[in-house]
């Protein structure tokens, strides 16, 4: 009979999308509960009312999504999915909030979040939402989107107006590369090299190789290069002129 269980739990997962729905509100979860169970190819596992709740439901039931509201009483939020998205059968975390909140969907998502629904939206929604999440793909908001997108916007918008080019020279520079490496890994001339550094520095207003070097690493570019790069091509920026000084005034090509 043991056996039996196990092949119908087995086929219950093929089958179906196995949800837990985490919300401190009982007329959200009964809500959301009875919106899900109208589409035969999504079960629901279980419900929780807090955090640490919400924690021990997603490690034991193993669901493929966990819908987890953002501000429920017990372990934080934030914590919850950092655990669950490192569980071994981690299941899909879908954030429900009613406030847009930027910093807090940045962070939950670098945490481990896969989609972020605002309460506002039609109940008819969130079948379509799981079904994303559960399938791999990332789902937000519309409102959510367009914060992000805004976000991005305003990041490019402060951006100097570099060009792709010595976009790419800058980030080669901030891993530490000297102007013949930069050459080699972008396939341009070394003399090419010189050429956009004294875009770049003209652009950032900047008159030194360790003032753009330092620009970049604040903005996060070349972290991909190895550990302690960034550092070292700080360190070796005054001496990194390479003979260039004299073409463009000493400032360090």
């Amino acid at each position: 009979m043991h056996h039996q269980q196990l092949a119908d739990a087995a086929d219950m997962r093929r089958q179906h999308i196995l949800v837990v729905v985490a919300d401190d509100h009982p007329i959200v979860r009964s809500g959301i509960q009875h919106e899900l169970m109208r589409h035969a190819d999504i079960q629901i596992l279980g419900e929780a009312a807090t955090g640490d709740e919400a924690m021990r439901l997603a490690q034991v039931l193993a669901p493929d999504v966990l819908l987890l509201d953002i501000t429920m009483p017990g372990r934080p939020v934030m914590d919850v999915v950092r655990h669950v998205a490192a569980l071994p059968a981690s299941p899909r975390i879908m954030i429900l909030t009613a406030h847009i909140d930027l910093e807090h969907i940045l962070a939950l998502f670098k945490a481990g979040a896969r989609g972020y629904m605002l309460k506002d939206e039609a109940l008819g929604t969130i079948a379509a939402a799981v079904r994303a999440v559960a399938s791999g793909e990332t789902w937000m908001s519309a409102a959510v989107m367009e914060c992000l997108v805004d976000h991005a916007a305003s990041e490019l918008a402060d951006e100097p107006g570099l060009s792709v080019r010595e976009s790419e020279v800058l980030r080669q520079l901030v891993t530490g590369k000297e102007n013949r490496e930069i050459g080699v890994a972008l396939h341009i001339s070394e003399r090419t090299v010189r050429f956009h550094l004294r875009n770049i520095y003209d652009k950032l207003g900047v008159q030194r190789r360790a003032e753009a070097i330092a620009w970049g690493v604040r903005r996060g570019l070349g972290t991909g290069g190895a550990p302690g790069s960034s550092a070292k091509a700080l360190r070796a920026s005054p001496l990194a002129g390479e003979g260039a000084g004299d073409l463009f005034g000493g400032r360090g090509f």
